[in-house]
């Protein structure tokens, strides 16, 4: 994701908008509480939230404790900001899902050329003469390779990410091309194909389709199927995409959320704490936890995107300065 419009031209204060903005930064907050318990459930056993339902205990009551700090913290960050203008809000909220998102691009980039190369060391044999009969040994563990070798790529994409701020998803997608096109020549012209060939494709489709989805809310690029929205003025615009925003958007993503992290053997914890891998085993990537995480990622990613397209959504109902027009005609009507 990069910077499809002049932001020098949002203001940065205007009128007071504190429930909106309230609404808005305590759902991000939540959400960092959110995953802060999850970690908490699944890598720490405690208890959870929910456990209080049936006793009070301590752990449960501190992991309460932290969604209560997290509605303080977003209420009084936005009763000491008061003049600033929601649109700005919007912006920076933006911002910082363009920097995850671009961190997650450069993660799937790095993991899937580095385990692809690993894969095929695999099974070609080529590890043991090389680095010798303990790498050969570590490098056939996925819960080896997730921390040693994905761990330190997944944060050099993000320290590159902070400086590039180039799109990525164009790239990604001729990478996409690029895979396919190199299954097709060895397989037809050497007679020659491995498992990790496919894997590699599933894997950057996957990311490619579920991390592009919040740039292309920013850019209108969903398909709105409508009678009467294209004929509203700015400000009824605003009005129908806050709505919409809370009870489709939101709830959704927020249902992503709960069902994929719910508890330690849920869909997305349980790859991700067995480094889950593919039936083809040492012969494919070591990557089917990451695409279980993409689940997770995703619905992160929309969240925070449907907090910046609220924000944007109020602005155009008080009919605030700064307004975008989309650079793509992607909604039809």
């Amino acid at each position: 994701m990069t910077e499809v419009f002049d932001h020098t031209e949002i203001p940065r204060h205007g009128k007071p908008a504190v429930l909106p903005r309230l609404f808005g930064w305590t759902s991000l907050t939540m959400l960092a509480a959110f995953l802060i318990n999850n970690m908490l459930v699944v890598y720490l056993d405690w208890p959870g939230v929910k456990t209080l339902v049936s006793e009070v205990g301590t752990l449960a009551m501190l992991q309460l404790g932290i969604y209560v700090v997290a509605i303080a913290i977003s209420a009084g960050f936005v009763l000491m900001t008061q003049d600033r203008a929601i649109r700005w809000d919007a912006y920076k909220v933006h911002r910082f899902n363009t920097y995850l998102i671009r961190g997650l691009f450069w993660s799937v980039f790095f993991v899937g050329v580095f385990d692809a190369a690993i894969a095929f060391m695999r099974a070609e044999d080529l590890i043991e003469p090389i680095l010798g009969e303990a790498a050969s040994r570590n490098f056939a563990r996925s819960n080896w390779v997730g921390p040693w070798v994905h761990g330190p790529l997944i944060v050099l994409s993000f320290i590159i990410a902070y400086f590039n701020r180039s799109l990525g998803f164009i790239w990604l997608a001729l990478l996409i091309v690029a895979a396919e096109l190199l299954i097709v020549i060895s397989r037809f012209v050497f007679s020659y194909e491995q498992a990790l060939m496919g894997d590699l494709v599933r894997y950057w489709y996957a990311a490619l389709f579920l991390f592009a989805s919040a740039y292309t809310l920013f850019d209108e690029g969903h398909v709105r199927v409508d009678v009467f929205y294209a004929g509203f003025g700015r400000t009824r615009r605003g009005f129908v995409n806050a709505i919409g925003t809370i009870l489709l958007g939101m709830t959704t993503t927020w249902v992503i959320l709960i069902v994929g992290f719910n508890g330690p053997q849920s869909i997305i914890n349980a790859p991700l704490t067995n480094y889950e891998v593919s039936q083809a085993g040492r012969y494919g990537m070591f990557v089917k936890y990451q695409m279980a995480a993409f689940i997770g990622l995703f619905g992160i990613t929309m969240l925070i995107q449907f907090v910046s397209y609220f924000f944007d959504a109020i602005a155009d109902k008080r009919d605030e300065p700064g307004h975008r027009e989309a650079t793509q005609p992607g909604a039809a009507h």
